[in-house]
């Protein structure tokens, strides 16, 4: 991760964004309410249902979710029409790295 320690911060600071993040640690059973579009495994959560269970619009998720992505924290697959976003464990696993080197 080449993004400013700082950087990935004020992404997660956001209280949605960083609700957002818990749930895609076990999309499975956070979002088991709606009918996947795409395997979550490999896919991940549609903004469809992120929009639905944040109760923002999908504007506003794909706009936090660009954020996300940009500091390298989830990753983005295009299904159809529709943006499927799932944990980029490698980002989380660099950014807690640099947290224990830091603090």
């Amino acid at each position: 991760m080449t993004v400013a320690l700082v950087d990935v911060l004020k992404a997660l600071g956001n209280p949605t964004r960083l609700q957002i993040m818990e749930w895609l640690r076990t999309p499975e059973a956070s979002f088991s309410e709606y009918e996947p579009m795409a395997d979550r495994a490999m896919a991940g959560v549609c903004v469809t249902h992120l929009a639905s269970k944040t109760g923002l619009s999908q504007s506003t998720i794909s706009t936090y979710m660009t954020t996300l992505e940009r500091v390298g924290l989830v990753r983005s697959t295009r299904v159809g029409k529709w943006t499927h976003y799932r944990r980029a464990d490698a980002g989380v696993e660099e950014l807690l790295a640099r947290l224990r080197d830091h603090i």
